[in-house]
């Protein structure tokens, strides 16, 4: 399994996507026939997430040991500081290495369900922060990446200090950055230049997530953490009197997104899929990024 930073270095942009782990047999085979369908555009690496307050820790490891074991993809396993103390973190991670996985993206994690406040377990950590400091002591050879927020961090009011504690984060020994989704591009390039004003230099890639269905649009603000929703694409989605429709409409703003991305040259790209795989494919498709070919015959 390759590690981040040469991924980074010889693939640009480098095009990924995220996964989140099923809780039932069913969800599993869907994921795994979403992961056959996107096989063929040669992700760089795929990435799997936790659960609201980890709850899917359980599942989190054992999706990415799977995807390890049954595939031939880099995976980057997401690993929180909810609810865990040192010795469990350093339990999980050492399975991890053991297993062949080397890259990690540390995140401090939300509160569970129902809670509003985050609460450390008392022999862990705070902050994200700690948790990449932690890996990098404790396993230091280990990739790991960091979160982003353009649009800024939701508990973080005032936006200088915020990215005071993002430079910690990568002073603390991250290897590259992966941004919250968003859906103006302009929210993205003002946060890379905020970056390298500080002095933050590793690689910034960029999160998207298309549109899919008018329930899903709710709740993708609320994944996204209050992320904004510009007047254009509100309008259009109005216009839409089906999900069909909506997942047009989405496609196509994701679509623009990514072909304005490739032409600013960014690090990467990773697309938030939801599990599925039907809108990454189409702005592959659209765009003519990955191979397009294989594609093409494996959709048939």
């Amino acid at each position: 399994m390759e590690h981040i930073t040469t991924i980074l270095k010889k693939k640009k942009p480098a095009l990924s996507f995220e996964f989140f782990p099923p809780k039932t047999e069913e969800g599993a085979a869907a994921l795994f026939q979403t992961m056959k369908n996107l096989t063929p555009l040669k992700p760089a690496y795929v990435s799997v997430t936790y659960g609201a307050g980890g709850t899917t820790r359980t599942l989190t490891q054992d999706l990415v040991l799977r995807i390890q074991k049954e595939t031939n993809m880099t995976v980057v396993a997401h690993l929180t500081c909810v609810g865990a103390s040192k010795d469990e973190l350093y339990e999980v991670l050492s399975s991890f290495w053991n297993s062949g996985i080397r890259n990690i993206m540390a995140l401090r994690g939300d509160p569970p369900k129902g809670t509003a406040i985050f609460k450390p377990n008392k022999h862990g950590f705070s902050f994200a922060v700690e948790l990449v400091r932690f890996i990098r002591k404790e396993f230091p050879d280990m990739g790991i990446g960091v979160a982003g927020f353009p649009e800024g961090h939701p508990e973080m009011p005032n936006r200088l200090l915020e990215m005071d504690y993002l430079k910690e984060k990568i002073d603390a020994g991250a290897d590259y950055m992966c941004t919250q989704l968003f859906f103006d591009n302009r929210d993205y390039y003002d946060f890379m230049s905020r970056c390298r004003l500080i002095g933050i230099k590793v690689p910034i890639i960029a999160g998207i997530m298309p549109c899919t269905s008018k329930s899903g649009i709710k709740r993708m603000a609320e994944l996204a953490l209050g992320a904004r929703i510009p007047a254009p694409l509100m309008r259009a989605l109005n216009r839409a009197k089906t999900d069909e429709a909506v997942q047009q409409v989405g496609s196509h703003w994701a679509t623009e997104q990514v072909r304005d991305l490739l032409e600013h040259n960014v690090a990467g790209i990773h697309f938030y899929t939801l599990n599925k795989s039907t809108a990454t494919r189409d702005i592959y498709m659209s765009l003519g990024v990955g191979d397009s070919d294989s594609l093409q015959y494996h959709l048939r």
